[in-house]
């Protein structure tokens, strides 16, 4: 039995296509054992701007490092080049706030890491941070009729949980390891938790500022003045962002991610995107199937997605390449340097 590509269509055939990626960091990933994003913990706050340089140049420069997980599982930046490579569009890169300065052209909007919201606000420029993804949309609703708007964002899952928790969902998140450190996020997500209630944080913004990292903002101000369609490309962190636009009344874009993070029974995903009241589409780039050991790593589990790579190949779909162009690009990209 063949499986879609494609979950469903969602009836876009975008002109002038965009792609935007903002990159942030959150101390939480720095935290043992809670992000797969990265070979140690301290090194999980270079990962989104290495995935920013094969993205934008097709290797990394910075340090000697290949693309692959230390379980040999290509990252999400992977895929996404391969998409760069195939459809000739790089994305836009937003600087939100890395712990790093980065190596290849970024938009910058002058944020922070995101502080551990177990013991201080994690985005003090919460306010800020929106208003100047406000003007980034703008700026980019000039160039293009639609834009798949995605994230690279260590630890960004658990900053998803707590933001989504409060704003009074039964979430659960994904994560970049096969087996999710549920009980980690959990504990670190209660201590969030009961630090938002002492301080009465209730506004979706406030809720950002206590729990959330510096992608959301941004992601949020860009959304909410895109003047043509938008996509979010990514999982639980893009829906995080996209339950504050519902709490602050803006449109809801839809979500494109991969069958990866749907499929992961510790997310419940599908359950969360319906109480979001959004629609999600599912990509299967049927990397069981294509003979690449490391790309089979995606169907046990493993990493999943990240840096819009859902989304990138979502995209390659909608501007009329074919799935099975789509699957031997990758194939070829990562068995380059595999």
């Amino acid at each position: 039995m063949s499986h879609p590509f494609l979950s469903q269509d969602p009836l876009i055939r975008p002109h002038r296509p965009m792609m935007a990626l903002v990159l942030g960091n959150t101390m939480l990933s720095t935290v043992p054992g809670i992000s797969g994003a990265g070979p140690t913990p301290e090194k999980t706050l270079l990962t989104p701007i290495l995935d920013a340089e094969l993205v934008t140049t097709g290797a990394i420069t910075s340090v000697p490092a290949r693309p692959n997980t230390p379980t040999g599982c290509p990252t999400p930046a992977t895929i996404t080049r391969s998409m760069v490579e195939l459809t000739g569009i790089a994305p836009v890169l937003i600087n939100a706030g890395l712990a790093h300065t980065p190596t290849v052209p970024c938009l910058d909007v002058y944020g922070r890491p995101g502080g551990d919201p177990r013991k201080e606000d994690a985005v003090p420029q919460v306010a800020a941070l929106f208003e100047r993804g406000e003007t980034v949309g703008r700026l980019l609703s000039q160039y293009s009729d639609f834009l798949m708007l995605g994230e690279c964002v260590p630890g960004g899952t658990t900053t998803a949980l707590c933001v989504l928790r409060a704003l009074g969902y039964e979430a659960s998140v994904s994560s970049a390891f096969a087996k999710n450190p549920l009980g980690l996020k959990d504990a670190v997500c209660r201590e969030v938790l009961a630090r938002i209630g002492e301080t009465g944080a209730g506004e979706p913004l406030e809720i950002l500022r206590a729990a959330g990292d510096p992608m959301m903002p941004v992601a949020a101000g860009i959304a909410s003045t895109y003047a043509g369609e938008i996509l979010f490309a990514g999982g639980t962190q893009m829906l995080a962002v996209a339950a504050v636009l519902k709490a602050l009344g803006k449109r809801v874009p839809r979500l494109a991610t991969t069958v990866y993070v749907r499929d992961d029974p510790s997310a419940g995903f599908v359950r969360t995107v319906a109480d979001v009241g959004t629609a999600a589409y599912f990509v299967d780039p049927n990397f069981a199937g294509i003979g690449h050991v490391g790309l089979a790593r995606y169907c046990i589990g493993e990493v999943k997605e990240g840096m819009g790579a859902g989304g990138a190949l979502t995209l390659a779909y909608l501007m009329g390449h074919e799935p099975g162009e789509i699957t031997r690009k990758v194939f070829d990209f990562v068995s380059k340097y595999a």
